[in-house]
């Protein structure tokens, strides 16, 4: 096929170089002639993707024009916030019939909106599939054995999709629940950011554990009152993404959360670096959110009130621990979801983790 990859960053630059691999022509387009020339000369991403060779036989432009002219599919590999004006900038030259497959993980700071909703908006589509899983692109760069899944409310969408991106090192899984899976990918890093807040204070596993626990049920919480199943969130977008996310050397959210636990500010590690932590923004977006729709989610507002009122890692922690006691640690929505599956293998389904 036709792909063209928008966006220069790592994920963008390790999915054109896996598209590539695949037999496609691909090209990959960025916005920022600073970004765009070093990647022309070294034929490699050093500020992003750095080791990761991007070969001669994929065309990198800035010329937006030329980049969609008669692509197929189309990824969009922008972070969140840059969502809606990406679209923008780029809905003239988008081919009417070309599929799009947007792989940003978070939600819209202004409106609450999932990266589908800005894309329908924007772009007056329905042609779009979802990609979210467990999945550093360092790691997918170098061909490290990874599994995703692809979600769209078209499912002949999705199958084109796994068509696309699958080889025998990158495994797709298909789904239909839109909302879920992008809540998944988006709602992990949060926890994630508050994960790394317990590395950077030097607390150990047992807190780690009980966060992640914790901080599932949380994301299931709040996804089913946005309209997601919540068997999803046991699935790779789910606690897949959270695992890798809060526990890889990798996770910018987990490091992000990290350098906070260690006594920097935000301000201070948003001007240290490059990349983007898009657990900050969409801490914001998840906070606000649970409070319109009323859902309890506590450490989502603790991770909240660290980053945007100054609130001490440590004083977090505290208030997360003497909270109101409860009966036991299952979830209402946990029970639901055993109540759901019906079936052994149902589960085994409804998870979608096996290789």
């Amino acid at each position: 096929m036709n792909v063209t990859v928008i966006g220069t960053g790592g994920w963008g630059t390790a999915l054109a170089a896996l598209l590539h691999g695949n037999g496609h022509k691909v090209t990959l387009w960025g916005r920022l002639k600073e970004e765009v020339e070093p990647i022309l000369a070294a034929r490699e991403n050093k500020a992003f993707l750095p080791g990761v060779k991007i070969s001669e036989a994929i065309t990198v432009t800035l010329d937006s024009k030329a980049a969609l002219r008669d692509a197929e599919l189309i990824v969009l590999g922008v972070p969140s916030h840059g969502m809606r004006s990406i679209c923008k900038q780029l809905r003239e030259f988008i081919p009417y019939d070309a599929t799009l497959v947007h792989v940003a993980k978070g939600i819209e700071n202004e409106t609450g909106s999932r990266m589908s909703e800005v894309i329908t908006e924007v772009l007056n589509t329905d042609r779009f599939v979802v990609l979210s899983g467990p999945s550093h692109a360092e790691e997918v760069g170098r061909g490290v054995p990874t599994a995703v899944v692809v979600a769209s409310k078209q499912p002949e969408l999705a199958v084109l999709a796994q068509r696309v991106f699958a080889n025998e090192r990158f495994r797709i899984y298909t789904h239909d629940d839109v909302v879920g899976v992008e809540l998944g990918g988006a709602l992990k890093n949060v926890i994630a950011i508050a994960a790394g807040a317990c590395d950077g204070i030097g607390f150990g596993d047992n807190t780690k554990a009980a966060l992640c626990t914790r901080g599932l049920a949380e994301m299931a919480r709040l996804g089913v009152a946005l309209g997601a199943r919540p068997e999803t969130f046991f699935g790779l977008s789910g606690v897949g993404d959270l695992i890798v996310t809060a526990f890889s050397r990798h996770s910018r959210n987990r490091r992000f959360g990290e350098r906070l636990g260690e006594g920097e500010t935000p301000e201070q590690i948003a001007a240290s670096t490059q990349m983007v932590a898009e657990g900050v923004r969409t801490a914001k977006s998840a906070w606000q959110l649970a409070q319109r729709y009323r859902v309890d989610v506590p450490i989502t507002r603790e991770v909240y009130a660290i980053i945007y009122e100054g609130k001490s890692p440590r004083q977090a922690v505290r208030d997360l621990m003497t909270r109101e006691a409860k009966p036991n640690g299952t979830d209402g929505e946990v029970v639901k979801v055993v109540k759901t599956v019906k079936t052994v293998r149902g589960f085994q389904n409804s998870l979608a983790v096996s290789f």
